[in-house]
């Protein structure tokens, strides 16, 4: 009997065929599958290990780093980056100590420097008196400026920021809202409004955007009282006018409320704080009394 081949129509053998034979098979066919879920975990193990030697080098309290998750690590390590590329330590001339819990407690508010585009470059420690956040916590809101603001006033400190970096020396103020604890906002009732005072300064030669920094004192606009029940002399100010409405005097609250100093409104004219809008009708008053 003669076996024709099913695909050539050729006579066969019976034992042979065109087909190749089950046992040689492609080599490719029963190729073992590699997992690679033991190289996915073996780069996780070496991330972890270099987040926790950066947060090991951040310059904080043992309880902060304890509690930072990675994202702040990285959040703080930038904001060191910044800060030692405008500020070097081998190029800053020899200071006296940096400023201690003390002497940030005698300060009306608390201190902030920015990069030429907002970033945030420093806070002091004692932001956690006035907003209700430490410095940690306040980076988890965001690494620029307008992520602590309130969103109403990002057009108006970018106006007054944009002021500032193209007239350096130049002081600028801005008030907005800042972001607090959850507890400040439940005991107060919202967040709380603080009056940015700076202005932008070459910290190299020659000077440029990424060699300037905004350095500014933030006072909050209003001092809250000892509790709720209590009313603190702060709540307002009183000055002192010669009948042209120059200032001869002032309680220093008004810093609380307006963000100057008590020295640098002596002397200056009443009108000179008004909007325009309201100047017509402060003049009339004025010469009615």
């Amino acid at each position: 009997m003669t076996i024709f081949c099913s695909r050539c129509h050729r006579p066969l053998q019976t034992e042979m065929s065109c087909l190749p034979r089950r046992g040689k098979q492609a080599p490719d066919a029963s190729k073992p599958f590699r997992s690679t879920k033991s190289a996915s975990k073996a780069r996780r193990d070496q991330i972890n290990v270099e987040l926790q030697t950066l947060r090991s080098l951040l310059p904080i309290s043992t309880r902060e780093k304890e509690r930072l998750s990675y994202l702040h690590t990285m959040a703080l390590v930038c904001l060191r980056l910044r800060g030692a590329q405008l500020f070097p330590p081998d190029s800053a001339p020899p200071v006296g100590p940096a400023l201690g819990t003390e002497l940030l407690s005698l300060l009306p508010g608390f201190l902030l420097v920015l990069s030429a585009n907002g970033k945030l470059v420093y806070i002091s420690e004692n932001v956690a008196q006035v907003l209700g956040l430490s410095m940690v916590e306040l980076l988890g809101q965001g690494d620029t400026v307008f992520d602590i603001l309130d969103g109403r006033a990002h057009e108006d400190a970018r106006k007054k920021l944009l002021l500032a970096q193209e007239e350096p020396g130049r002081e600028v103020t801005f008030v907005s809202e800042m972001c607090t604890s959850k507890a400040f906002r439940l005991q107060h009732g919202g967040n709380r409004a603080v009056a940015v005072h700076g202005r932008f300064t070459a910290l190299h030669w020659p000077a440029s955007p990424s060699t300037a920094a905004f350095l500014a004192l933030c006072t909050p606009v209003t001092r809250l009282p000892a509790d709720s029940d209590a009313h603190s002399q702060d709540d307002l100010f009183q000055s002192t006018h010669i009948l042209d409405m120059t200032f001869t005097d002032v309680t220093e609250s008004v810093t609380y409320h307006l963000g100057y100093r008590r020295e640098e409104l002596i002397g200056q004219s009443w009108y000179s704080l008004l909007h325009p809008e309201d100047a017509d009708l402060a003049a009339a008053q004025h010469r009615a009394v």
